[in-house]
């Protein structure tokens, strides 16, 4: 009798221990493809990209490839049921088989808008003119105040 007892106890040790597991997986993917990626300010490289992560929530995302515009955005990850108490529980240590989270994000970037040096300078001027017109409009007390240094 005893010995039965110490064989389920064993055993339910052995079923803990060999007991359930969550992978999480994000994969991003760009077009064009060969974007660089970040999340949360970290690389972690050119798209398509496959990644494993930890929490859900929301990730701050950053792509970039040359000749197109940098793409910031914000995306949200959000849990499943497995993942709230009492079912996590049960996913994370008791479910006997693996679980897997997978997750997919598109992406498309648009082309670099090139503008022409002249208009540039255009702008330029015409910030440098109203920056001036507010100085005058001030009296000039930013200029008084902080004279150019010899």
């Amino acid at each position: 009798m005893r010995y039965t007892g110490i064989v389920w106890a064993a055993a339910l040790v052995g079923l803990i221990l060999a007991g359930g597991c969550v992978e999480r997986k994000l994969t991003i993917d760009t077009t064009p493809a060969d974007a660089v990626v970040w999340l949360n300010n970290e690389e972690i490289g050119p798209a398509p990209v496959s990644v494993n992560f930890n929490w859900y929530g929301d990730y701050k995302v950053r792509i970039e490839k040359g000749g197109y515009e940098i793409l910031n955005t914000h995306r949200k990850l959000k849990r499943p049921l497995h993942d709230y108490f009492p079912f996590d529980f049960v996913a994370e240590v008791l479910w006997p088989g693996k679980i897997t989270d997978s997750y997919q994000w598109s992406f498309e970037l648009a082309p670099a808008k090139i503008v022409p040096a002249e208009e540039l300078i255009q702008k330029a001027q015409q910030m440098g003119e109203e920056l001036g017109r507010e100085n005058q409009n001030a009296g000039g007390h930013a200029a008084a105040e902080n004279p150019p240094s010899k």
